[in-house]
């Protein structure tokens, strides 16, 4: 692994570990010793996707294993780290292409 992948590790596990709480832009940046516009830039060379984009797949992959353990759509988000269920909803929606509720009346897997 390249020092320049390694130097995001501290973000990537703090993230990983604390997925429900909020992940603050700054503190990620200084886990990394970078700064916030160079962090940004970093991350998203070496993830594929902005620091925002990836923690809210995380939280989407997070509900979905929530909700396949038959856990409610309202406490799926808060565990997960979502403002609301309505916030769920949106983003969840946008990742795969269904609601919260469909997705648990499905029985072939994650989306």
């Amino acid at each position: 692994m390249s020092s320049r992948r390694r130097s995001l590790e501290p973000a990537l596990e703090h993230i990983r570990a604390h997925i429900g709480e909020p992940q603050r832009l700054e503190a990620l940046a200084a886990l990394c010793g970078l700064s916030v516009w160079r962090f940004a830039t970093v991350f998203r060379e070496r993830v594929g996707q902005s620091p925002y984009r990836y923690v809210s797949v995380l939280r989407v992959q997070r509900a979905q294993a929530l909700l396949s353990q038959g856990v409610s759509a309202a406490r799926a988000a808060s565990e997960a780290g979502f403002y609301d269920q309505s916030h769920l909803n949106r983003c969840f929606k946008r990742q795969c292409g269904m609601t919260p509720r469909q997705y648990q009346q499905r029985t072939d897997g994650p989306c």
